[in-house]
């Protein structure tokens, strides 16, 4: 009984072996299909998933306004602390106290792209770019202000 499982066993690996090899021989002889991206020299032209999670960004639009209402959803979502915001209150123009977001601090050392703060933000204010080169020799250049300087929440967003 043992050693016909242990035969049964050698055959079944031969036969995922020479599978395995066929697949490969496949390939070396069909040269016109390419398999390996080259990518320094196909950086131009370098096509990535849509759904492809780089860096979490901020967008803002041409007058610096953003979505961010400083709900910290975002922060709260997030499992390692990736996220801190930093809210001011300001008074508006019928005297009521708002909280507004004066950093958007975003730590990419420490983010695990999980998508968690994109999707639990109420006003859409933050997206995954598809930047993926963030080689540095200083950890600190990896801690990101999002928000520009002097930006505001857009009219109309709550």
């Amino acid at each position: 009984m043992f050693i016909t499982d242990y035969i049964s066993d050698v055959f079944k690996g031969l036969k995922s072996l020479g599978k395995g090899m066929k697949m490969t021989g496949y390939y070396f002889t069909h040269h016109k299909e390419i398999i390996t991206m080259q990518y320094p020299e196909n950086k131009a032209t370098l096509n990535l998933s849509e759904r492809f999670r780089g860096e979490v960004v901020m967008p803002h639009d041409e007058q610096n306004e953003h979505r961010c209402t400083g709900c910290q959803a975002c922060e709260i979502a997030c499992p390692n602390g990736t996220i801190k915001i930093i809210t001011k209150q300001e008074i508006t123009a019928d005297g009521k106290k708002k909280k507004r977001i004066d950093k958007f601090v975003y730590n990419l050392a420490m983010c695990t792209m999980c998508n968690l703060c994109i999707e639990s933000c109420p006003s859409d204010a933050i997206k995954m770019a598809q930047n993926f080169e963030h080689s540095t020799y200083d950890r600190n250049s990896l801690v990101k202000v999002l928000n520009n300087p002097d930006s505001r929440l857009m009219d109309g967003v709550e």
